[in-house]
């Protein structure tokens, strides 16, 4: 399985901050915003990466990330010249998924909990259809909306989909779809026939519905105590900063330390790691690099 990371969009709710800047290069506590999707797909075991930006952002992630040898990864590029919806992710990246199955996580999505990359291994190993994820949130107006058969699902080898929605007005349950998404090989094909929404976007909601109506779309709940935070304003910005640093200083482990996951994943040897630690050994996070192993 392949990654890839939708990086673009204008991030006008962060203006004037994303003026100058791409939002997913701005930092998350001690490290860049893209630090944190990119570390999802790792703990997945994706080694192979597709960044999507805007022409202006783009080379800033090509000359931040080069091309993923450090880390024992392949990283490309694209660019996208107009923000037309999350399934345009698949049809820009047909070429790089080359016919293999495809995750698709945004920029400014942070996960952190227990049991996290157990389930990013599971959903990583679909053979068929796709696998989605759930997040009860208070208001879910703002979000993708999975609506299920029983009103209070509990046990996840029960789940029945029986609606998706994309931003309702009356939301028909409490779980919202954060922005993480497993995809069979033909995802390609069904984004590239998808049919521009009232919005005049392509929306991943429509995508999952394809799945959704062929009956393979799986759907596995974050439970309580899991953190889905997004950055979208300088509110939320802010909260998944002091989450982070507040993690952090607590227990003393690094929160989306990709040079750590490369390293544990066996893709980088210790006088690798130990190597990239010493290029910021003046840093607290460069000093943690140089501490493992």
């Amino acid at each position: 399985m392949k990654g890839i990371i939708l990086a673009g969009g204008s991030a006008t709710r962060l203006q004037p901050l994303s003026l100058a800047i791409s939002k997913q290069i701005m930092p998350v506590y001690d490290k860049p915003m893209i630090y944190y999707p990119l570390s999802t797909l790792m703990l997945a075991g994706i080694r192979e990466v597709l960044v999507i930006s805007t022409p202006r952002d783009l080379p800033m992630f090509r000359e931040m990330l080069g091309d993923g040898s450090r880390l024992g990864m392949h990283l490309e590029y694209k660019i996208q010249e107009v923000p037309n919806g999350l399934a345009q992710a698949f049809v820009l990246g047909r070429e790089f998924l080359n016919g293999d199955k495809g995750c698709l996580i945004l920029g400014d999505n942070l996960f952190y909990g227990r049991g996290f990359t157990r389930m990013l291994r599971r959903a990583a190993t679909l053979d068929k259809g796709a696998c989605i994820f759930g997040y009860y949130v208070k208001d879910p107006r703002a979000y993708g909306v999975v609506e299920f058969e029983q009103e209070n699902p509990d046990d996840e080898n029960s789940l029945k989909v029986i609606s998706l929605e994309e931003k309702p007005q009356n939301p028909k349950s409490q779980y919202a779809v954060p922005g993480l998404y497993f995809y069979d090989e033909t995802v390609c094909d069904k984004a590239a026939a998808l049919q521009p929404s009232a919005r005049g976007e392509y929306e991943i909601t429509d995508l999952n519905k394809v799945y959704l109506n062929e009956g393979t779309l799986r759907v596995e709940l974050f439970g309580r105590g899991f953190a889905w935070l997004d950055t979208g304003s300088p509110d939320s910005l802010l909260d998944a900063g002091n989450f982070i640093a507040t993690i952090q200083n607590r227990q003393g482990f690094y929160v989306s330390c990709i040079e750590e996951i490369a390293w544990r994943n066996g893709w980088i040897t210790t006088e690798q790691l130990h190597q990239l630690g010493q290029q910021m050994n003046k840093t607290a996070y460069g000093q943690y690099l140089l501490s493992l192993g």
